[in-house]
Formats: structure tokens, sequence, C-alpha cells
């Protein structure tokens, strides 16, 4: 019988369109796909294109006739605005490269850490009243919302250097591969700098043009960004209120549902399994009792009625093995990969245990502090 990655002590250890789009756009780990060769910047790219303001280039000038004609801007000021903006050719080669496609067992130290656990729990502190409303109106619980933050950027600490008019203006006109994605989600951003009252050039984010705590793209800024604390403005930058309410919010537009599980450990036997795995994104497909009769058995109470999906992850003692309900499925809406999901989920397990049960200043327990 192949176990299951060792219990933990708790109960369970990357723009509105069909299907969903994530948050921010990031390759699925979870199949670790070949890698493709890196992308050649064509001619008249970003590296040729990088000194001049963009305004300049015959593609921005048209793309500024375009926001005039089909949502009333002023040509004049976004020229200005173009004027004072570069294409910036670091981010072509980051978005160039290869994913690397991390193994789980990885993967998961990059975000199950001692240091994101710490900062899970000084978040949840110092946010208290603004999760627990976030989980009275949405349904989410704090952990969730926290471990996503924590995920994202490191409670905030991490939101990304560059101007996110650059970066998405050089994805949208010198990036052909996605060009279309990010034109769309230029457009958003300058829709949502005008209704929020935002300078065009002052929102700093990810390469990709992700923002703020929970590094939203424009286009799920402006679908699902609230104003959390009523103060006239959705601030995703400097307003954690804000970004708890929009991540919860994000989550129940996406399915969430309440009270409901997320993910449970499982052993497999014999041989029927395996064609079970879920390498795909999708919804739960199976019931626990259809995938019981395969050789699945949960090592946590779960109704044999309940919708689940069979994963399994490259853990350092082999294969793991977990159930994915429909909860599980909904994290992946906000970033494509399975491997994130899992993470969120055991990120999130951990820091509500340590929030529940804080040590007294005592170290942290072996599983949270060994190196690896």
């Amino acid at each position: 019988m192949k176990k299951l990655y060792p219990l933990l002590s708790i109960a369970l250890l990357l723009s509105a369109c069909a299907p969903p789009a994530p948050v921010r756009p990031t390759p699925d780990l979870s199949s670790q796909p070949a890698a493709p060769a890196p992308e050649t910047p064509p001619p008249g790219s970003s590296t040729v294109n990088a000194g001049q303001p963009l305004a300049r280039r015959a593609d921005v000038q048209a793309f500024i006739r375009e926001m005039t004609a089909r949502h009333g801007f002023n040509a004049a000021r976004l020229q200005a605005v173009f004027s004072r903006a570069h294409a910036q050719p670091s981010i072509i080669a980051a978005m160039s490269r290869p994913a690397e496609a991390k193994p789980w067992r990885d993967y998961r130290t990059i975000f199950v850490n001692p240091k994101r656990i710490q900062g899970g729990v000084a978040f949840w502190r110092a946010n208290e009243a603004a999760l627990a409303r976030a989980e009275q109106v949405h349904g989410v619980p704090p952990e969730i919302v926290v471990a996503i933050i924590g995920v994202e950027t490191q409670y905030g600490g991490n939101m990304g250097k560059y101007r996110v008019l650059e970066a998405l203006s050089t994805l949208a006109f010198d990036y052909p591969r996605r060009a279309d994605y990010f034109r769309k989600e230029l457009e958003n951003f300058l829709l949502l700098t005008r209704a929020e009252g935002i300078d065009p050039l002052a929102p700093r984010g990810s390469y990709a043009g992700a923002m703020g705590y929970g590094q939203f793209m424009p286009s799920s800024f402006r679908s699902y960004a609230v104003d959390f604390d009523g103060d006239g403005h959705r601030d995703l930058w400097r307003n954690p209120r804000d970004a708890i309410g929009s991540v919860a919010n994000y989550f129940k537009k996406h399915g969430w549902r309440t009270g409901a599980p997320v993910a449970a450990p499982a052993e497999v036997s014999g041989a029927a399994y395996a064609t079970l795995v879920s390498r795909k994104l999708g919804q739960p497909q199976h019931s626990v009792a259809s995938l019981q009769s395969r050789g699945v058995r949960p090592q946590e109470p779960v109704g044999g009625g309940q919708a689940a999906m069979l994963l399994e992850f490259q853990g350092r003692d082999g294969p793991e093995y977990w159930l994915g309900f429909d909860n599980f499925y909904v994290i992946t809406r906000y970033n494509h990969s399975q491997l994130y999901a899992m993470a969120v989920y055991q990120l999130g397990q951990e820091i509500r245990e340590r929030y529940e049960r804080p040590y007294a200043g005592a170290p942290l327990p072996e599983r949270l502090t060994r190196a690896d």
C-alpha cells in the first residue's frame, strides 16, 4: 500500500471570462511540461525600442486612438502618459525563460516554511477584524485569505518593482505569444486607474503586471476588487483591508463553498487508482465512494457522496496522494496550478494551527524548522 505524505498534527494538512482566468498569468507547474525554447524577440521588439518613449511607436499611437474612440479617453493625456513610459527588455526575458517545473517536494518548501507561517500569524493578528468580516460576508476562512497573500507577496513585502503600465505595454506590444491578452489587460489598467483616480505611471507590480497584496491583474481588479473599509477607494497596494475583502470576494465569486473541505490525505492500493489521478485542472468528477471502490482510501472522515479528484504529488519519500474537493478546484482559479493550490492549503493550515495554539515563544516543532 502506498502512503501519503506523513500526516500533520492538524486536522487537514495569476478577469471576468469563461472559463475564469487566474488572478495572475502563471504557468501550470503541476503537469511539468517539457520546457519550450526561449522566444526570440522579433524585429522592432522592446530590445530595439527600449530607449525610446512608448508614445513614439506606431502601434502605441494606434492603441491611443482606439482608447480614445472606444472609451472616451483624452488623447493628449494618454500621449503624455506614454511619453514618460518605456518598454522593458528584462520583462520579455523573464516571460521567455522556460518555466521551472519543480516537483512538489521542492515547490512546497518555497511557500510552506517558518518565515511564511510566522508572517501569516502576524498578518492575521494585525488584521483580525477585517478577516473575520470577510469570512462573515464571503464565507472564506481567514487562513485561506492569509495564505494567498502570503504566497503571492509575503504579506505585502514583495508586490513587484515594475511600473504596471510599462510591464503591460511591453507585453502587449513586444510579446507576440500573448499580445492580445496583455493588450486587453493594458486597456483594463487604464480604465481602472481612471475610475480610481490613480496616476497610470504610479502603480508598481510584477513583471506580468499583477498588482497589490494579492497580485490581481487589471481585469481581476475591475471585476473582483472591493472597497472593503468604505473609504471610497479600492486600494490593493496600501490597504490590507481592501486586499482581504477582494481576495475573499474573488473566491466567493468563483464558487467557494462555505464550511466545505478543501483536501484530505489518502492512501492507494491495487492498480485501478492509477487511471483516476487528475493530471489536468478541472472540477472533481468522481464520488468518494467510487474512488474507494478502486483502491483509494481517505485518511480522514469524508462522505461517500462527496465529489473529489485524486491528486498525486512527488514528495520526499515517494508519491503523496490527496483527495481534492470543490474548494481545492476554486483555489486553482486563482492560479492555474495544483501545486499552487496545495501550497496555499497547507500553508493556511499551518498558519491556523499556530494562530490558535501559539507556542508561547518556544521554538517551532521540528516539522516546521527543518531546513528542507
